[in-house]
């Protein structure tokens, strides 16, 4: 009797194995803002390439809208499972409408305030003040950064649509361009595209927001309030093999940038490999330092945000009055609910994965 119990329990064993493995996969679909380059979209690569995205049983792909103003509208009727775009257009979201959009943040992809401004080197431009009557180059006029940079210019005593403007010049290569060629007086892109923009031979100086702004909330992944609420398990998953996508690009960039190479081959640059693979490497290395790391050094934990410097940013932006006012309920929108599970995984074992990678 008991060899017949174990051989049924056996029986049943091997079917529920099978039937788990013939189980499709979820798809997740994220939306981002802006094209991904290698410094942010390795990450992606890397947990495709070592299984991370496999072991959450997970299908993910990402599409490009043309800033958060695209995309936002995207995640809030459920069109896409997530997205990556910056914050102030959420946030915005309350002041603007009685009825905020329906999302959530639930993973601070950028816990650093990586946006700045980039003038030539040799330029007179040397602070925020210095930009009175300068045309600046964003992307597109619907990016969702323009509202801090608004407030940072506003800080030094500008006034953005008066005395400097906007200018939509592109990402990466048209943007550097319009620099270059003096189209544009500045740019206000990331930190790691102006590490770009250095590494392709330009000589540019750079200069910061003020310090109210440098541990805002940025990019993060962002969903509808009904997955927030329906499908916890399913961001979980998908942040935690991002995390330890993250993690294995700080072990092993290089073996990141091939992956990100493999996955774009379109983005793999012509010339002399060696050296682009060695500068591709350091700017994904930058890139990670920023996120995963407090500026002293010590370890951030991936996807936490910071609520008192948000809300201290918050109060910043409508004292330069870009928000009506400090009175938002940032618990609502930004939730440490589930980084606890994000993280659960052996880290360690991530990094010497990644070092074993060729």
């Amino acid at each position: 009797m008991h060899i017949r119990n174990l051989t049924r329990g056996l029986w049943f064993l091997a079917l529920g194995m099978a039937t788990t493995g013939a189980h499709a996969a979820d798809d997740v679909t994220v939306a981002l803002a802006i094209p991904p380059a290698v410094h942010d979209g390795a990450p992606y690569a890397a947990a495709e390439a070592l299984g991370y995205f496999k072991q959450e049983d997970l299908n993910v792909k990402t599409i490009v809208f043309q800033g958060a103003g695209a995309l936002l509208p995207q995640v809030a009727s459920k069109r896409v499972t997530l997205g990556y775009p910056t914050s102030e257009p959420v946030i915005s979201s309350y002041f603007n409408s009685k009825d905020p959009l329906p999302v959530r943040y639930f993973y601070n992809g950028v816990p650093t305030n990586t946006m700045e401004f980039a003038v030539l080197a040799d330029g007179p431009i040397k602070s925020l003040a210095d930009l009175e009557g300068k045309k600046i180059g964003v992307g597109a006029l619907t990016w969702g950064t323009i509202p801090g940079g608004r407030a940072a210019l506003r800080t030094a005593g500008l006034q953005p649509g008066k005395n400097v403007e906007f200018v939509a010049v592109g990402a990466l290569a048209s943007g550097f361009q319009a620099l270059r060629t003096g189209q544009v007086d500045a740019l206000n892109f990331n930190s790691s595209w102006h590490d770009m923009l250095e590494m392709s031979g330009t000589k540019i100086r750079r200069i910061a927001y003020p310090a109210v702004f440098s541990e805002t909330a940025g990019n993060g992944f962002i969903t509808h309030e009904d997955t927030y609420r329906e499908q916890p398990e399913l961001l979980v998953r998908f942040a935690r093999a991002y995390t330890k996508g993250q993690i294995a690009c700080e072990a092993n960039p290089r073996f990141c940038v091939q992956a990100y190479w493999r996955a774009h081959p379109e983005t793999r640059p012509a010339g002399d490999q060696a050296a682009e693979l060695d500068k591709a490497a350091t700017l994904l290395s930058r890139r990670l330092a920023r996120v995963l790391h407090k500026p002293d050094g010590t370890a951030r934990v991936p996807g936490q945000y910071d609520l008192q410097a948000i809300q201290a940013g918050i109060a910043a932006m409508s004292k330069a009055g870009e928000y009506p006012s400090a009175d938002v309920p940032v618990d609502r929108i930004f939730s440490n609910a589930l980084i606890d599970q994000i993280n659960d995984f052996d880290a360690q074992a991530v990094r010497a994965q990644a070092k074993e990678q060729q």
